[in-house]
C-alpha cells in the first residue's frame, strides 16, 4: 500500500484547506484510514479517522465541528476538509492506513502501519 498526501499550504486564521490522500495497492473496506499531525517539538497526534466502508468517523476534540474526514471509494482517496483554521493547527499532516480489519475506527498511532509522506499546513495569525 502506498499513500500520497497533498493539499497543504499557507492560510490565514479562519481560512480553509482541503487535504487529500490517494491510496494505491491492496486495500479493504474494513481498513481504517486516518490523518495525524505533528507540530515541531511535539508528538504526532491523531486528528481524524474513517473506514473505507460505512460512515463512522472519529475526531480529536480540538477539531470537532471544524474538520471533516471523508472518503471517495471510486478515486481511492481520503480527504480532510479543514475550516476555521487556527494557528495551533499548524503542523505536518500525515495520512495513514491500518491493515487491521475489525469494525473499530482506530485512533491510536500504533494501529497504523502504512504512512504517507505528509503535507505541511501553516496557519498564520
Amino acid at each position: 500500500v502506498q499513500l500520497q498526501a497533498s493539499g497543504g499550504g499557507l492560510v490565514q486564521a479562519g481560512g480553509s484547506l482541503r487535504l487529500s490522500c490517494a491510496a494505491s495497492g491492496r486495500t479493504f473496506s474494513s481498513n481504517s484510514l486516518a490523518w495525524f499531525r505533528q507540530a515541531p517539538g511535539k508528538e504526532r497526534e491523531f486528528v481524524a479517522a474513517i473506514k473505507w466502508a460505512g460512515n463512522s468517523a472519529r475526531y480529536i476534540d480540538s477539531v470537532k465541528g471544524r474538520f471533516t474526514i471523508s472518503r471517495d471509494n471510486v478515486k481511492n482517496t481520503i480527504d480532510l476538509q479543514m475550516n476555521s483554521l487556527k494557528p495551533e493547527d499548524t503542523a505536518h499532516y500525515y495520512c495513514a492506513l491500518s491493515s487491521e480489519l475489525s469494525a473499530a475506527v482506530h485512533t491510536a498511532r500504533s494501529w497504523y502501519d502504512y504512512w504517507g509522506q505528509g503535507t505541511q499546513v501553516t496557519v498564520s495569525s
